[in-house]
């Protein structure tokens, strides 16, 4: 196979500018010349190129959404806990009796990697990197995103000792403890740009948001579901708006980045309500998350929706329904806003009733085009997305410092981007806070806090340069100065935090900022 993989890269690397199509046409016709039984992966392909051939790697690469957005997800999954309430909320599969998380159902791609290695956060990070860089992801730039159901319910003890292992992966060292391993990353080759949690509104006030901060948590995924008090009670939940409306101004404040988890299609709601639920909470200034992850409610066997389903209690619309519903939603959807999912990561046997459609989205976006829109999401509008789909590429002529205000969470929000603004393609972002009076931290008291700086666009590795990349290209430098300016004259502050992954913190170091608590910060002139 290595003489195969040899003649098949060489015959590539004569070629100016092979394709997908290219690459098998020729896997074929190696494979035929020499008679084998069997074609080599590109896995197989990408492990054989030598220094100096990586220019093959585009081509080779599988699943190239994984880096599109310059920077590598990959999630770990906790161990199963309990439910953090008495009884789970009525729609939930999983849990500590069915071997998997609350929440999941153990079939889930990140949830059957966590079984294979027992849960061990340290294998399944060094699974994930090995699988990914065996399909031609560069491993560069890394969001750790950590599932598992409730986080801020965990004992702290296993949440240090968890985010310590993965970072341990990450690093290559084996750290003593969370600060070491914390400080190890600010200097790893692999550097953490940021980690997630998800937790509850009702698991996510001030005690729960400080943990999260110390063990260097940068964004948190709230479990809203929906924000109606008589469908709270119907489905089990345990909370209301009133935690919500909390939960979502203690993380902006503390500098958290802000996903909501939405449901529509639970029981006690209709087409009509979900519409307006979307609508409400960008028009309600007590709401507007940074991001959404929409998963129309499912019946799965085992929950108590199943028995209610069982009896006729529960219908969930059809899938027309749900696409209509979901395609007039996205058109409610602001600009500074990522809907980073949409449908659960749930195999179909599984899904009793419900959309069993993985590619949700796209049927949702097709039907947008067919009413002559596209949604306007930054994921939507990304550089790397954008190229992908349409194959267009920004105007630098037409590439323009855009700036949208807007009240939120007893605060003020700044949104500032680098747009193509002929072409409606996004490349880099900013999200700046002037915190609400109720900030608890002491950091953030008379401060205004940078949550966000993301440059999109294929991962380009430090210190290169690809022609159809956009990082490192002075983008973030441009936006974070223009961030500084507005704090001191507009605001008057004398102090800008910015919330870093640990792996960024050095960038922001060499343009003059000094550690401060879980943040960096730089005094204003």
């Amino acid at each position: 196979m290595a003489e195969a993989s040899r003649l098949i890269i060489e015959r590539l690397l004569a070629m100016r500018n092979p394709s997908r199509e290219d690459v098998e046409r020729i896997k074929f016709e190696v494979c035929k010349i020499l008679n084998l039984s069997r074609i080599p992966s590109n896995s197989e392909l990408i492990k054989s190129l030598k220094p100096g051939e990586e220019k093959l790697l585009e081509v080779l690469k599988r699943k190239k959404t994984r880096t599109v957005s310059g920077v590598t997800v990959i999630a770990v999954m906790t161990a199963p806990f309990p439910c953090p309430k008495e009884e789970p909320c009525i729609y939930c599969p999983g849990g500590p009796s069915k071997g998997s998380p609350q929440s999941y159902t153990g079939r889930e791609p990140a949830a059957l990697r966590g079984i294979q290695y027992n849960y061990d956060p340290y294998e399944q990070v060094i699974s994930r990197v090995n699988q990914l860089k065996a399909i031609g992801h560069p491993i560069d730039k890394v969001e750790l995103i950590v599932l598992g159901g409730t986080h801020t319910a965990l004992p702290l003890d296993y949440r240090i000792w968890f985010i310590k292992r993965c970072l341990d992966a990450l690093n290559g060292v084996e750290s003593q403890n969370l600060e070491e391993a914390k400080k190890l990353a600010e200097k790893a080759p692999i550097k953490v740009s940021g980690i997630t949690v998800e937790t509850r509104p009702d698991w996510c006030m001030e005690g729960c948001v400080d943990e999260m901060l110390q063990l260097g948590v940068t964004r948190v995924e709230l479990g809203v579901q929906t924000i109606y008090e008589d469908i709270y009670k119907i489905i089990n939940r345990g909370h209301g708006i009133k935690e919500v409306v909390e939960a979502t101004r203690i993380s902006k404040d503390a500098g958290l980045k802000v996903t909501y988890h939405l449901m529509p299609n639970l029981p006690g709601s209709n087409p009509d309500r979900d519409l307006e639920m979307f609508r409400e909470i960008f028009r309600n200034p007590s709401f507007r998350p940074d991001a959404l992850k929409i998963y129309p409610c499912l019946v799965i066997e085992g929950t108590k929706l199943y028995d209610m389903w069982v009896k006729g209690l529960y219908k969930p619309y059809d899938e027309e329904v749900v696409v209509e519903v979901l395609a007039e939603a996205l058109k409610e959807i602001p600009s500074y806003v990522r809907v980073q999912r949409i449908q659960r990561d749930i195999p179909a046997p599984l899904i009793v009733d419900g959309v069993k459609h993985s590619n949700l989205r796209e049927l949702v976006e097709k039907r947008l085009e067919s009413k002559g829109l596209r949604c306007r999401c930054i994921r939507c509008r990304e550089v790397g997305h954008v190229y992908m789909k349409y194959g267009t590429k920004p105007d630098v002529a037409h590439i323009k410092l855009l700036r949208t205000d807007y009240e939120a969470s007893e605060g003020h929000e700044i949104f500032l981007s680098f747009e193509d603004v002929k072409n409606d393609i996004l490349i880099a972002l900013l999200r700046l806070r002037i915190p609400s009076e109720k900030a608890h931290r002491p950091e953030v008291k008379n401060a205004a806090v940078v949550r966000e700086l993301h440059v999109y666009g294929p991962m380009v590795p430090v210190g290169l340069k690809r022609e159809d990349g956009w990082q490192h290209k002075n983008y973030g430098r441009i936006l974070l100065s223009e961030a500084e300016r507005i704090a001191v004259e507009e605001f008057d502050k004398r102090k800008l935090l910015v919330i870093s992954g640990l792996g960024v913190k050095r960038y922001y170091k060499r343009l003059g900022y000094v550690d401060d608590g879980p943040y960096v910060s730089k005094t204003l002139t």
